[in-house]
């Protein structure tokens, strides 16, 4: 990877075409082709925005065009599958909080044998992907105790495993304890909210195994993110975060091949900075990992409407899933896994 100076940072963001030209390019393990791409400068205080062709970048000076070739070849580059997971095609995480206080489900799947059926639904509706968590990181949400936090996942984890052998099972905890205790009942992935902040034990964890994670960027804690918002610019710091978290990632040693990022839409995020991550989330394509959006039922949809109703929120968040999915994002977080199956294979027949 290229290494750029702190003052003057090149960001390559790909323009999807509905018009193949002869020289287009495609996003890796996908259909979607471009032929121009958005090239952010952002030195110091100031942002520098222009759209080029592919031939453009050729006469860019020399040490841009590396920069920008580096991105394009990661935006080009084939993502590798997760686990037993393609991403070729758009992948669904169905959502299950055993938690009493998650912000739409909390207290519906408390006890297992609820648990045990939603997964059920889950399944049967089209999911990919099991997202269990234990521990509800809302903002405004308390922190549990790891005991308390394994009490409630380790149980499903472990009836899951007996009569669902096959099914793919992702922990949601930012905790390297519950994290070890959850691999031990042969969990699939990790998805940790915190992208690898709160326990610094994490990453030394991740380094010594090779389950897949999610890198999802948030600020501060759940008590206090939405009181302590401060970007210079939320599209490319939330970046600037995963380069950061990536490199670490490689100082231990974990590849790369391994990790996913989620930009983490309502976490430390007001309304207006959500729908700017949505609509450039394309940005996040040079990173060159697959990309996992979240905004299924989120608070944000309920502002747009001037509603804050969680069961009236299923428009907005098939909505942000289509857009994305023009966007070339791969894996969708989900409550309503069957209404936006049926949303992305209509869309995707439309197309």
């Amino acid at each position: 990877m290229l290494m750029q100076r702190n003052s003057h940072r090149y960001y390559v963001r790909p323009i999807f075409s509905k018009i193949k030209k002869k020289n287009s390019l495609f996003l890796g393990s996908s259909k979607l082709f471009f032929n121009e791409i958005e090239i952010i400068h952002r030195s110091k205080d100031k942002i520098y925005r222009k759209f080029l062709t592919l031939e453009e970048v050729e006469n860019q000076p020399m040490h841009i065009k590396k920069i920008i070739n580096e991105q394009i070849k990661n935006i080009t580059s084939k993502r590798q599958e997760i686990g037993k997971i393609h991403l070729d095609r758009p992948v669904l995480m169905g959502i299950l909080n055993v938690t009493p206080d998650s912000f739409f489900d909390g207290g519906k799947y408390l006890s297992i044998t609820k648990a045990i059926d939603q997964t059920k639904i889950l399944i049967k509706e089209g999911a990919d992907i099991i997202d269990l968590g234990g521990e509800s990181t809302r903002p405004g949400s308390k922190q549990i105790s790891i005991k308390e936090e394994i009490k409630r996942v380790v149980p499903v984890i472990s009836r899951i495993r007996k009569l669902q052998k096959k099914v793919f099972l992702s922990i949601d905890t930012r905790k390297s304890a519950v994290m070890k205790e959850a691999l031990k009942h042969k969990i699939n992935l990790v998805n940790d909210v915190s992208g690898l902040r709160y326990d610094k034990q994490s990453i030394k964890f991740l380094s010594t195994n090779k389950v897949p994670f999610i890198l999802m960027h948030s600020i501060s804690t759940p008590e206090k993110m939405q009181k302590e918002i401060n970007y210079s610019d939320v599209v490319l710091d939330v970046y600037d975060f995963f380069l950061k978290q990536i490199q670490l990632c490689e100082k231990f040693n974990i590849s790369k091949n391994r990790i996913i990022i989620d930009p983490g839409i309502g976490f430390g995020k007001t309304l207006q900075q959500n729908l700017k991550l949505i609509k450039n989330i394309s940005l996040f394509h040079s990173l060159g990992l697959p990309i996992l959006l979240g905004s299924s039922r989120k608070s944000f949809i309920g502002k747009i409407e001037k509603n804050e109703l969680y069961q009236d929120r299923l428009g907005g968040s098939i909505a942000t899933v289509l857009f994305a999915l023009a966007e070339g994002v791969q894996i969708f977080r989900v409550h309503d896994v069957y209404a936006t199956k049926q949303a992305i294979k209509t869309f995707s027949s439309i197309k």
